[in-house]
């Protein structure tokens, strides 16, 4: 009972989102995951030597990352475990830091920054600097809880997303053309082998979050 009573809030956030999962009201929230993966796999391919052309996501959860050299390997292990890693990080700083309005701030800087380079495509240009826009209107204007919340709204989202992604994209529907399918005929093994593998990872990277984010209570004093 006292731990239920030291993270009642995140378990109450945890069953709304899980409410709402296929609802519309979560639909940016998962689009926004989708560029969290699409950015990883950019992100994988500049610090292997390469460069990003271009970022773009749809409105029905599609996206799609071109890069220019770098390691072919692991710009396609990038997307799925990147964009996971992505919402652990946004996570565990709501649960952590004290700092929760200058991080959410550099996230919409960083969301304008990557729409003003990298997308050339309308929806996807204005849904990312819409977003960054509103991400910096939120830590300027709302006291620093809404940041708070923000970071684990976003973070819990990314949580349960990627592991059904992955299970929906290389393990479900094994013939489509993954990233895990890809890798499999530019290296070896079959897309529902990385599959399973990455959603092994995602599994350990998420029980690693509930045991060291969940030490200590972490209900937002209002």
């Amino acid at each position: 009972m006292t731990w239920l009573r030291g993270h009642w809030q995140l378990l109450a956030l945890l069953a709304l989102v899980l409410l709402l999962w296929n609802t519309p009201v979560l639909l940016p929230l998962k689009i926004l995951v989708v560029l969290f993966h699409e950015v990883a796999h950019g992100l994988a391919a500049v610090l292997t030597g390469g460069e990003i052309v271009l970022l773009t996501v749809s409105a029905d959860q599609g996206g799609l990352a071109v890069t220019r050299g770098g390691s072919r390997f692991l710009i396609l292990t990038a997307g799925y475990l990147g964009s996971l890693c992505i919402g652990a990080g946004l996570l565990l700083a709501g649960l952590w830091s004290r700092a929760d309005k200058a991080i959410v701030a550099g996230l919409g800087v960083a969301m304008l920054g990557i729409a003003i380079l990298y997308i050339r495509e309308w929806f996807a240009f204005g849904f990312c600097a819409g977003t960054g826009l509103a991400l910096i209107a939120l830590a300027w204007g709302l006291p620093n809880a809404a940041s708070d919340m923000a970071l684990r709204l976003i973070g819990l989202t990314s949580l349960i997303y990627v592991p059904r992604d992955i299970i929906s994209d290389t393990i479900a529907r094994a013939h489509l053309r993954s990233d895990a399918f890809m890798l499999g005929e530019a290296f070896f093994g079959s897309a529902t082998f990385w599959g399973v593998l990455w959603l092994g990872v995602s599994i350990g990277v998420i029980a690693l979050c509930a045991r060291f984010g969940l030490r200590e209570p972490s209900n937002i004093k209002l």
